[in-house]
């Protein structure tokens, strides 16, 4: 009997698994394996955030195996070294895993592949969780793509159609001595702000697809515009699932395409604004396979030049913990804290505010969103911070700043989604607080701290800042 290992990493799921299928297939037994090995991703090793996502998601894919009658061996340690373990006591001729496309990652699976296969063992790995792998999309030049929109235009145009891979069924599951319990990880945090992310969350497999359903049903057909009110949940809020790959693209696209096919065309919701925001996903990891060096580089070298303002560890710290007396910005950092998650529209928000308004360098919020984030992706947190810069490819301009102000005006009206993260505000008008620069007194009366900067006057110095850059 041939026997397989699949070593699951950020791919807990076992429907639309083609590492899993594949083994599946071809083999008469199947282990199915998870390393905890975090020390490959440095210096990107996951943060708190990631880490209880992690276990929960671990639980999640131990019972949807224990349902097919498998198990999940859990180990700890050298990869290379607990994979020749358990190929020793398995007897198992052959390693199935899917590919990630982060640096440490790709350095780590081809000395793993390499080893492996000198040791006599074939190894298998897939495509990863995204529509198109990084390489696979080229300009007429044979180069990268830099820009988004030509880059969502030839990806749109190779979208799969035909239905995801089904559950995984191995003739025979094997089971080996030595399983780690997942307590033995030490992924959980000491911090207090677990329980809120116990009460925002449901990893897994199942807890994805149930908020597929629920995007479906109330978010969908006005996501164009609900995407942009924090105050409504008018986002999937799939992007957790998808990083730690309890849900494809595959599987959200064809869940989609067949929920709509079924309604009347005056009904069906256009599924083309929220496609392309699964299309900046791509994008990203596209960016950072042909660009390793963006989560610590500028991607425009010219910004190397850029006149930060000297560090401000005080600065940072009230920013981190939604103290700067902006009410857009301290409300998102809130509800950061609170449940590992931020709506994109204040991210860009809070972002605009450290670098633009703090001129402190967007490594600082990129680790601390690598932190906080139930989902810190480094390819499109490297991309979303160095946007905001101004930095990065296909940025906004340097001289964008956004105003939180004139932004919670816009897309909180009525000021609910302040007043659910800043409570002390809660009898405030929404006017007074959208107009919080004039009424400091009335707020700092409610326990709300004093604007940190002056909008105004900040912004001039950024812009002065970037013409000194501009000028070179």
């Amino acid at each position: 009997m041939s026997t397989a290992l699949v070593l699951f990493r950020r791919d807990l799921r076992v429907a639309d698994h083609p590492a899993l299928f594949a083994a599946c297939a071809e083999h008469d037994r199947v282990l199915p394996v998870y390393i905890h090995a975090p020390q490959d991703d440095a210096p990107w090793a996951p943060g708190a955030a990631s880490r209880w996502w992690l276990h929960h998601g671990l639980e999640s894919l131990q019972s949807a195996l224990a349902t097919q009658g498998a198990s999940l061996h859990v180990a700890s340690g050298n990869a290379l070294e607990s994979l020749r373990s358990l190929i020793q006591a398995s007897g198992a001729s052959a390693v199935y895993w899917c590919r990630h496309y982060e640096p440490a990652s790709i350095a780590r699976d081809t000395r793993l592949k390499a080893a492996l296969r000198e040791d006599g063992i074939a190894v298998h790995s897939h495509a990863g969780n995204v529509w198109s792998e990084p390489w696979a999309l080229a300009t007429g030049e044979g180069k990268p793509y830099r820009v988004f929109t030509p880059f969502w235009r030839k990806l749109r145009t190779q979208l799969p159609v035909a239905a995801p891979l089904p559950v995984a069924r191995a003739r025979h599951w094997l089971a080996l001595p030595g399983s780690l319990p997942l307590q033995a990880l030490h992924l959980l945090p000491t911090r207090p702000w677990a329980g809120g992310l116990a009460a925002a969350w449901q990893p897994g497999e199942a807890g994805a697809q149930e908020l597929l359903e629920i995007f479906a049903d109330d978010a969908l057909a006005g996501y164009a515009n609900g995407r942009d009110l924090p105050a409504r949940h008018g986002t999937s809020r799939l992007s957790p699932h998808l990083h730690f790959g309890e849900i494809t693209p595959a599987q959200i696209h064809h869940a989609l395409i067949q929920r709509t096919e079924r309604m009347s065309v005056q009904r069906r919701p256009d599924l083309e604004p929220f496609l392309r925001e699964l299309g900046w996903r791509d994008f990203a990891h596209h960016l950072l396979y042909h660009f390793p060096d963006t989560p610590h580089a500028n991607f425009n070298p010219r910004f190397d030049a850029f006149h930060w303002a000297r560090q401000d560890a005080t600065a940072v710290a009230r920013w981190q913990r939604g103290r700067t007396g902006i009410p857009l910005v301290d409300a998102g950092m809130r509800e950061l804290w609170h449940t590992g998650w931020m709506h994109n529209r204040v991210r860009m928000v809070a972002a605009s505010f450290l670098t633009k308004n703090l001129r402190q360098h967007w490594h600082h919020g990129a680790r601390w969103f690598w932190d906080t984030l139930v989902d810190a992706d480094l390819a499109s947190n490297t991309l979303g911070w160095q946007w905001v810069a101004g930095c990065g490819a296909d940025a906004a301009p340097y001289f964008r700043v956004f105003n939180p102000y004139v932004q919670a005006a816009k897309f909180d009206p009525e000021a609910t989604y302040l007043k659910r993260w800043l409570p002390e505000l809660t009898g405030l008008p929404a006017k007074t607080i959208h107009e919080g620069w004039r009424h400091a007194s009335t707020l700092s009366a409610c326990g709300y701290p004093a604007p940190m900067v002056d909008m105004a006057r900040s912004r001039e110095a950024a812009l002065a800042a970037w013409s000194q850059l501009a000028a070179r």
